[in-house]
């Protein structure tokens, strides 16, 4: 039995094969039934605790990436513990195959790790954002969007030099130094992209808005649904998508709709010259009466002028700040009921009698 585990394949006795075997086939084990019932421990510790954890969110982001990535940590341990098989030892540039399956290697458990970093910020962004949502202040969840985001970005970042550095054995220290010395050119290039990435730090600290109000900026209107590091992206009326830089967004003029306080509405009667000045008296009271709306805030109707053409009498009237269905009720309510005061008292609009082909 001893000769044959001392038996050499490969460059290596068999003896060495079996126990990497044995440990990556315990590795595996451990992944696959010892994590569940360590999960499940877990959560009932979690409950007794009265915190209240999403089971599979956590087991998708969180529980699941390190099972995955200790498995492969540990199967890498043990696989370095072999030596490379003389028979697959082949030179080629400035390298050869062991050197390339180290790197390889190296890189699969660098980048594992990585990637259950950015699960474990998406879980917690998760987390942070169900409670920011059971806050009327929308700005605590765009801040959730931004942080998770800026933290993502120099996760890979940080991920990669970590790449170069373990992995193919680069001295990161001499790479960070050529980039400072092309930090100008780069900042140059990347101007834009710079000024969108600030413009975003102004947007979530200074909040002209925030996600879910409804903005008007240049001829776009519509509804905020994400505020990113570059650009902010908004629902229109139209109900299309549409990107928006951060630069533009704080550079133009934005009218947030969402924080108005009142609706302003103007209705401009333009009356027949045959209209006499007591007719004009009723109408207004009669106005001013249907004015006197649970929704009309205030109100305000007058005969602000008098043309060649035409008597002009204008009403204009405020709400609350109501829904814009609600509105555009009142309005078509309203203006129904003056068509009828105006059928009533026997009033005709300028130039209701002639042929609208004479106009032309």
């Amino acid at each position: 039995m001893n000769d044959f585990l001392q038996q050499r394949v490969w460059s290596n006795p068999v003896g060495d094969y079996l126990i990497v075997f044995a440990v990556i086939l315990l590795a595996y084990v451990l992944k696959r039934y010892a994590g569940r019932y360590a999960s499940r421990l877990f959560f009932f510790l979690m409950k007794q605790f009265g915190r209240e954890i999403d089971q599979p969110e956590f087991s998708r982001l969180v529980l699941v990436p390190i099972e995955n990535f200790l498995f492969l940590l540990i199967s890498y341990i043990a696989l370095m513990n072999l030596r490379f098989p003389e028979l697959l030892l082949y030179k080629f540039m400035k390298t050869d195959t062991r050197r390339l399956a180290e790197m390889i290697g190296s890189s699969i458990v660098i980048l594992a790790f990585f990637r259950t970093l950015l699960h474990g910020i998406d879980y917690l962004a998760q987390v942070i954002e169900k409670k920011a949502n059971l806050t009327e202040d929308q700005s605590d969840n765009q801040l959730v969007v931004f942080f998770k985001d800026f933290l993502k970005v120099l996760l890979v970042i940080i991920g990669f030099l970590a790449l170069l550095q373990f992995a193919f054995n680069y001295n990161i220290t001499k790479i960070l130094a050529g980039l400072s010395l092309a930090g100008a050119a780069l900042a140059l290039a990347a101007r834009e992209s710079l000024e969108n990435l600030i413009a975003s730090f102004i947007i979530f600290f200074d909040k002209p808005f925030t996600t879910g109000d409804v903005v008007k900026v240049n001829t776009i209107t519509g509804t905020v649904e994400r505020i990113g590091l570059r650009s902010t992206r908004i629902r229109t009326t139209e109900k299309t998508y549409v990107t928006v830089p951060n630069k533009q967004m704080v550079d133009t003029i934005v009218d947030n709709l969402s924080l108005r306080t009142q609706r302003r509405a103007e209705l401009k009667l333009e009356l027949g010259l045959g209209t006499s000045s007591r007719q004009i008296s009723s109408l207004q009271e009669d106005i001013r009466k249907l004015m006197q709306n649970p929704l009309v805030v205030s109100s305000n109707v007058l005969l602000s002028d008098i043309t060649p053409e035409a008597f002009l009498v204008q009403c204009e009237y405020f709400t609350d700040a109501i829904s814009m269905e609600e509105f555009n009720t009142l309005r078509q309510e309203l203006n129904m009921n003056i068509i009828r005061l105006l059928e009533e008292k026997g009033i005709e609009i300028a130039g209701a009698g002639k042929d609208p082909r004479s106009r032309k």
